[in-house]
């Protein structure tokens, strides 16, 4: 059954999986438009919708965006649940959502996942924003190899966010002033992402670590990345797009940054308009 999101223009659906699972998911943006499937940070949640609900309305783009397993109100994954089984899971949100094909956006820890589902011949379009290339180097991926070091982490990053506001949260994206709504928007997602703990992050980030993305098949993929992007290295990405004759647009922005100045051309593009973002 729906059930009101923070957002006023979000409702929340969940979907019994074949394993007796739940998966949470949003929906947003113009309701009779085409669907776009929708991965969120890591940490995220569905209510990273928040963000791209108005311009998916402006552009006519459905947003069908679930909580990954451990996250929000989605129930944790079984053990050894990887990228073939996030295929699997949306392969079943499509079903239950009536939906033959979609195109999938990806932000940041959400792109390798969107990369996986696109592994379907359900998907025709990727968008990738600000994404991580895994195996991705760094702080974070060092720490994923450390038992209960993340959880430690994203357990800690919880407790000041909760203390000091949405300002810290946003800070971790972006040095650039936002406005109260998307400040908002990006506290609130935060807060229902780490609702269960730390340990969907955390093993997400083992995966970026440790698990190549298996290759795509032949379908149109676009990115989008920050030429200031202190949080997912861009040539990492611009060989993955290369890889696959992709088309990569940069941007003189940081992580949040680019999501925020790119998401009308993203969004219009993945409905199907061919002149966005010229």
């Amino acid at each position: 059954m729906p059930s009101t999101s923070p957002h006023a223009s979000l409702t929340t659906e969940t979907h019994r999986l074949p394993d007796d699972r739940t998966l949470a998911y949003a929906v947003a943006g113009d309701p009779t438009g085409a669907p776009v499937l929708v991965h969120h940070g890591t940490p995220g949640s569905r209510l990273f919708a928040a963000l791209l609900a108005d311009t998916a309305h402006a552009v006519g783009a459905r947003l069908v965006v679930p909580d990954r397993p451990g996250y929000g109100q989605s129930s944790p994954p079984p053990t050894g649940w990887d990228w073939a089984d996030w295929r699997a899971d949306c392969t079943a949100l499509l079903d239950a959502e009536s939906l033959d094909t979609v195109s999938t956006l990806g932000f940041s820890g959400g792109g390798p996942f969107a990369l996986a589902a696109a592994r379907s011949d359900r998907v025709t379009r990727v968008g990738l924003v600000g994404t991580v290339v895994p195996p991705f180097e760094g702080g974070l991926a060092t720490l994923a190899r450390v038992p209960f070091a993340l959880r430690v982490v994203f357990g800690v990053s919880a407790v000041l966010a909760a203390v000091a506001g949405p300002d810290l949260v946003v800070g971790q994206y972006t040095d650039r002033d936002v406005t109260d709504g998307v400040a908002e928007a990006v506290g609130v997602e935060f807060d229902e992402a780490l609702r269960q703990g730390a340990r969907a992050p955390a093993r997400e980030n083992r995966l970026f670590a440790t698990n190549r993305v298996a290759s795509l098949p032949d379908v149109s993929l676009r990115a989008w990345h920050g030429t200031r992007d202190e949080n997912a290295p861009l040539e990492p990405v611009a060989e993955a797009v290369r890889a696959v004759d992709g088309t990569l647009r940069t941007l003189p922005a940081d992580h949040l940054g680019t999501l925020l100045d790119c998401r009308v051309d993203a969004l219009r593009w993945l409905v199907g308009d061919e002149h966005a973002d010229e």
